[in-house]
């Protein structure tokens, strides 16, 4: 039981979760119409998603033993509680899952979840320590879902689909640079090369808050572009308006708890965004 439990815990079941929901999502904002007809297509995604970011975790934590040792010596790995190779076994047969999964789907989608999976593996084992490349990594593997979710209803990513994906790139790379910020101490102990490391706080939340205003001036387009109804305007107003006093208020106080604070509550204009989206797709 312990061990059942301590596998469990390597995947981080939330996390999973969060990521075979995300393909959902894509696929309701490429063809909310024809969610029932492949709906097969969903089930597999979902499990696409879920599997391969469990696989992710897993090597996650097979390659952070000697730091979680320290950091998080409960983490199954540095307990004792799941042998190091073992993880990584684990690991493979979540892929091997999640890639059948996709299989299923496409050959289309198997191909996007294989670069899924490389940008995953190229982050944990080099790109994580080396600041804002890692951002960059960890932003693509945020989005990806998304754009497989379009993939596996219609074959193609959808124009909605990759305003909302790049809008989702863009902030949340302002958000891992924000994250930079508080983590700072940590950081500069472990040789990871973060924006605020190499070049100090404030620089780095002048960089954040360009990333965060670049999303915002890509949010008029779905609506320029008669995409989406004009229910979109209401819930987008709301994450531009958090996004741009979030970009005038890091520069302005680049403290570790104030970039802890917009680092959490760009989160809740992320979850905005995406009702902006949704709703707009729906209505129109």
């Amino acid at each position: 039981m312990q061990k059942f439990v301590g596998y469990v815990r390597l995947v981080r079941p939330i996390n999973c979760l969060m990521m075979g929901f995300a393909v959902i999502v894509g696929a309701a904002l490429a063809s909310p119409s024809e969610l029932g007809i492949f709906w097969q297509n969903l089930v597999y995604g979902f499990l696409t998603g879920f599997f391969l970011t469990g696989a992710s975790m897993a090597i996650n934590d097979y390659y952070d033993r000697e730091i979680d040792a320290i950091n998080e010596p409960n983490r199954p790995i540095p307990s004792g509680v799941i042998k190091p190779k073992n993880a990584l076994a684990f690991a493979f047969i979540l892929t091997a899952v999640g890639f059948v999964s996709a299989y299923l789907t496409s050959i289309l989608c198997l191909f996007t979840a294989l670069i899924a999976w490389i940008v995953l593996v190229v982050y944990i084992t080099v790109g994580k320590r080396s600041g804002l490349p890692g951002n960059l990594l960890v932003s693509t593997c945020v989005a990806i879902p998304f754009i497989y979710g379009s993939v596996a209803i219609v074959n193609e990513v959808k124009t909605n689909v990759l305003i909302f994906v790049s809008m989702v790139f863009l902030s949340n790379t302002g958000r891992e640079i924000t994250k930079g910020i508080v983590d700072i101490e940590g950081d500069k102990a472990r040789n990871v090369k973060t924006l605020a490391v190499r070049f100090g706080e404030r620089a780095a939340a002048v960089v954040a808050s360009v990333f965060y205003l670049s999303a915002v001036l890509l949010s008029p387009v779905p609506w320029l572009l008669n995409i989406v109804s004009l229910w979109f305007i209401p819930f987008v107003a709301v994450t531009d308006f958090g996004l741009v006093a979030s970009s005038i208020l890091l520069p302005r106080d680049y403290s570790r708890e104030n970039a802890r604070k917009i680092k959490n509550i760009v989160l809740l204009w992320f979850v905005f965004g995406l009702v902006a989206f949704l709703v707009g797709v729906l209505a129109w």
